[in-house]
């Protein structure tokens, strides 16, 4: 029992030491460029999405739809994790943080933290010493893709792999019997409700994996099968996550399911298995040409060298151990040479972070308990190999870069020359403790040299500054406006971003903005105003903006009740020289000039007017009652006519005349409308919107509770009744024994 107990506080310790470390290695990275958190998507789209969000939430609503943010107003299918528990706690605190890069760092360092101790709960769950499952915990919060793209820009991705490698722990426990359902459960459905299609689909693989592995392992189908059980449960409560998703595609971007190989952000295997090499520099198709300008294929200095210090005898004779290991690698390799789209999910660099968790997870496991220094001169030359190895790939895909694999090289062989002497004279646990610290310089320097880096917005940080530099615009703008030619001379509050909004950068700033950052942008309305996921648009939107639709004899802007027109100076150079079109009018805002033109309403607002309802033919219309997802109207028509409502024509709309179904219509392939019946008197009309499939969603999210409940039951009775047998002393001989993570030795 002593020996049981100083085990536990050793495996505690050196998770206080993963989390230790993590936070070490961020600040490695801050002194290299303290916004590295703080750039790309999570500048353009995530933070300024949290602050909105949240405000909405303190307001007591629930932000599933936003009319006047059109094209990105929906989103129940934008990555907002509205079924997610802790997105929305981040969601709440935002508003009340003024540095959105300080808030968005600190959001990043804890599931930084959740996912090193994940990572360090799956290598002690495989029987690996407490000391390597550290090391790995710390290293993969700092391998190539996740530090340059998930935990800088794509933040979803980040987290909804942190969860996933709780959700493979508690996995392998639950099959193991060590643990029951819930937690597998429960770190699934966070992992499937970030709402972000790449951790969920990976969630699927990881578990398909573990199943498998579980079989080959223990030699049963039973465990396998409960696990099975408790992650298909998990799917079903996660279900109404994407259902709006899947059945508003028709309307989106996304629209169309194909699969092909554009060779965009594909991946050849040569360059996932370089991995560590710091210097390494990938060859592959991106947005920057074919040599990547950071090296996001790398995953750890040590991977590979270690290889030659790992006792593969004894590997080979517990190999059944592994099998989930390697199909998680195997599987993660596979994907991201391609196809470059399947459906929804393009790009398969992103599948990266798989690549780097198995295999980092699959070394440490062995390291932590096969590691071997018998024979050190002979594996030494071994580890001398595979580092002239890793130097002849990084040179190949970027020669001009020698110098650099050359110094990366002697560095990886020197750091590997001392952790081999120190694990000879000073034990193991002193030679994991230089392999970790190792990781934060590395970090440091591999982020230094990619600055600048070519992902950032440099939108401003300071939510106050952001306010007292831009014009106080009530109602609902539109801007018509081209992110690509700013000068990044001009991309600072003095210049472009004190004037002009992109992505979700009026979020920040709690304006009304037509549009924000969407993925999943509606095409239609995209068409008709040549608009992009960024805001931007072509320059003939200006004409297509204030063109009349000819079955109701508005224009667009009538039709979308937009208040103002912001107007790009630098695209629309002459337009102020111009006569304002009927109704508007040219209005000064000074210190503004340099960037943009405006017109406003002759009138006034017009977006507080009448609720929603934006033109009526034959029909009397009155708005009664008004809220994000209900538009109540009252009408009359002698004759019979239309109502046409400021609302894009998402699928989910239903439509009632005193309390009749009425069928759902779509203006210009955008707006709704709803036909009102000839001799209609004061009718009460109530067109309401709901996310397509809630009551599906919320059906099978019903079921997935219950059923994990019986599980857990389940697991309970039978752990009752096996606690019964051992009392009496027998023993299951045929039950595989696997090393227990709290009794591991931690000199091993």
């Amino acid at each position: 029992m002593e020996s049981s107990a100083l085990a536990r506080r050793d495996v505690y310790k050196w998770g206080l030491i993963t989390a230790l470390g993590v936070v070490a290695g961020y600040g490695a990275v801050l002194l290299a460029n303290i916004r590295h958190f703080y750039t790309d998507d999570t500048e353009s789209q995530y933070a300024p999405l949290w602050v909105m969000l949240g405000n909405r939430l303190r307001d007591g609503q629930f932000p599933a739809m936003i009319p006047e943010h059109w094209m990105a107003g929906n989103y129940t299918i934008e990555e907002s994790g509205l079924l997610n528990p802790p997105q929305l706690l981040i969601d709440l605190i935002a508003p009340s943080v003024d540095n959105v890069a300080l808030y968005a760092t600190i959001v990043k360092l804890i599931f930084a933290i959740v996912l090193g101790l994940g990572v360090y709960r799956v290598c002690l769950e495989y029987g690996a010493s407490a000391p390597w499952a550290a090391v790995a915990g710390i290293a993969i919060p700092f391998t190539g893709w996740l530090l340059f793209f998930d935990e800088a820009s794509w933040y979803t991705a980040f987290v909804g792999t942190a969860w996933l490698v709780h959700a493979w722990a508690s996995g392998v426990r639950y099959a193991r019997g060590r643990s029951g359902p819930i937690p597998t459960f429960i770190f699934l459905y966070l992992a499937i409700s970030v709402q972000y299609i790449f951790p969920a689909v990976e969630s699927g693989l990881m578990i398909g994996a573990v199943a498998v592995g579980e079989v080959v392992y223990q030699r049963k189908w039973v465990p396998s099968l409960r696990l099975l059980a408790a992650s298909g449960l998990a799917a079903l409560a996660g279900l109404a996550t994407y259902l709006p998703s899947m059945l508003s595609a028709k309307v989106t971007w996304r629209g169309t399911a194909q699969i092909n190989n554009d060779q965009f952000l594909t991946v050849p295997w040569s360059e996932s298995l370089n991995a560590s090499l710091p210097s390494t520099l990938p060859a592959y198709s991106s947005w920057w040409g074919y040599v990547q300008p950071m090296p996001v294929v790398y995953i750890a200095w040590f991977l590979i060298p270690a290889l030659a210090f790992i006792d593969w005898g004894k590997a080979r004779e517990n190999w059944r151990e592994f099998t989930a290991i390697a199909l998680v690698a195997i599987m993660g390799l596979m994907w991201t040479a391609g196809p470059g789209t399947i459906g929804p999910l393009r790009w398969p660099a992103r599948v990266l972070p798989m690549v780097a968790l198995g295999l980092l997870v699959l070394v440490c496991v062995l390291l932590g308990r096969f590691a071997t220094f018998d024979g050190w001169r002979r594996r030494g030359i071994a580890a001398g190999v595979l580092i002239g190895l890793l130097f002849v790939r990084s040179f190949s895909a970027a020669p001009r870069e020698l110098g650099w694999h050359v110094l990366a090289a002697v560095s990886v062989a020197a750091l590997g020359a001392a952790v081999v002497w120190l694990g000879r004279t000073r034990g193991m646990v002193a030679a994991c403790v230089l392999t970790l610290v190792a990781v934060f310089p590395i970090a440091y320097i591999q982020v230094r040299a990619a600055q600048p880096t070519p992902m950032s917005w440099n939108l401003p940080e300071k939510r106050s500054e952001m306010k007292a530099a831009f014009p106080d615009f009530t109602g609902t703008t539109l801007q018509l406006a081209d992110r690509g030619p700013i000068p990044p001379a001009e991309k600072n509050l003095k210049g472009a971003y004190g004037s002009l909004v992109f992505g979700n950068y009026a979020k920040d700033l709690e304006l009304t903005y037509v549009s924000g950052y969407t993925p999943n942008g509606h095409y239609w309305f995209g068409e008709m105003l040549c608009m992009r996921w960024d805001t931007s648009v072509c320059p003939d939107a200006f004409r297509r903006a204030f063109d009349v639709e000819p079955t109701t004899g508005r224009t667009i802007v009538d039709l979308m009740k937009v208040d103002r027109v912001v107007l790009q100076r630098s695209m629309y150079p002459d337009a102020r020289n111009q006569p304002a079109p009927d109704g508007w009018k040219w209005v000064d805002y000074p210190g503004h000039e340099q960037q943009i033109s405006v017109l406003e309403r002759v009138g006034g607002l017009i977006s507080t007017r009448n609720g929603r309802v934006a033109t009526s033919t034959g029909v009397t219309a009155t708005s009664v009652a008004e809220s994000d997802l209900t538009s109540r109207v009252r009408v009359n028509s002698d004759n019979g006519g239309q109502v046409v409502f400021a609302r894009l024509g998402w699928p989910g709309y239903r439509a009632t005349l005193n309390g009749h179904d009425l069928p759902i219509k779509v203006v210009a392939k955008t707006f709704v409308a709803l036909d009102i019946p000839a001799g209609t008197k004061n009718g009460d009309l109530e067109l309401s919107w709901r996310p397509p499939g809630w009551k599906i969603g919320g059906a099978t999210a019903l079921l997935g509770l219950l059923g994990i409940g019986i599980l857990q039951w389940a697991f309970l009775r039978t752990r009752r009744r096996d606690d019964g047998l051992d009392s009496t002393g027998t023993v299951d001989t045929n039950e595989p024994v696997t090393p227990q993570p709290d009794l591991v030795d931690a000199k091993h």
